[in-house]
């Protein structure tokens, strides 16, 4: 009963955070780790949790959606499910104590790219849409997508730093396609955890119900919020937390 209530309450944070900031993967990942779910699974799971709310959120962006630089929305589409798919398949073949050895890093870099996130938008933006070549922004989104499909958390920002890079200039386009990309990244890596047997459904099922009504609550709170910039520092200083956690679980593992 402890360890339902824990990961319910994980994803019901999880999913209001990434309704309004982001940053849910830093609650349901540790979540299943302590629930005594292995890494690798974990990261699985999480990823299958978010994706209810990916999609939601896709949904509600859907009149947003427009190309902005040299890529086409297809191509992009095309190329994030490349790219879910080859970041899925990486993590199937990492051995668990080599991903425990490298979740640190990952949760360190997504934590510093959250908080560093309006800042590198604002520069990025600032140089009024002008983005990489085709060659350039396919590279990038390609990238970007790997990374998706091996390692949820911090993806938005860095999906939405990725379309500014590119020459999107519309922050409701560039909001608007960053949960369509999520959502198609989460879909294509689940159904590649599924196959593997990599989804802990125990766990998958009310975390990912939870994640789904934490979403639809955030959707509603973040139109009340008059501070965003407190809630992305509390959400920086949690995954902080969690990194430092993790990187003393890695050296005393």
């Amino acid at each position: 009963m402890l360890t339902t209530f824990v990961l319910m309450l994980a994803g019901l944070s999880a999913g209001a955070l990434n309704a309004v900031a982001g940053g849910g993967t830093f609650l349901t990942f540790p979540a299943l780790v302590w629930a005594g779910v292995p890494p690798v699974m974990a990261n699985a799971t999480a990823t299958m949790a978010a994706l209810p709310g990916y999609v939601g959120s896709a949904w509600g962006f859907r009149r947003d959606l427009r190309a902005e630089g040299p890529l086409g929305l297809r191509m992009i589409l095309v190329l994030a499910v490349l790219g879910g798919f080859l970041g899925a398949v990486l993590l199937l073949v990492t051995p668990s104590d080599a991903f425990s050895a490298i979740v640190p890093w990952l949760l360190l870099l997504a934590t510093v790219v959250f908080a560093a996130g309006p800042v590198l938008l604002r520069r990025i933006t600032a140089r009024g849409g002008q983005g990489a070549g085709v060659v350039m922004a396919a590279g990038l989104v390609l990238v970007v997508s790997i990374y998706g499909g091996y390692f949820n958390g911090g993806l938005g920002i860095m999906l939405l730093a990725v379309f500014g890079l590119i020459g999107f200039a519309n922050l409701n386009a560039m909001n608007g396609l960053k949960n369509v990309i999520s959502a198609v990244l989460s879909l294509v890596s689940v159904a590649t955890y599924a196959i593997a047997g990599l989804i802990d459904w125990t766990h998958a099922v009310p975390l990912a119900l939870s994640c789904a009504l934490g979403g639809s609550l955030g959707a509603w709170a973040a139109r009340r919020i008059t501070r965003p910039a407190v809630l992305r520092w509390f959400i920086t200083g949690v995954g902080a937390a969690m990194t430092v956690a993790f990187f003393i679980l890695s050296k005393n593992g």
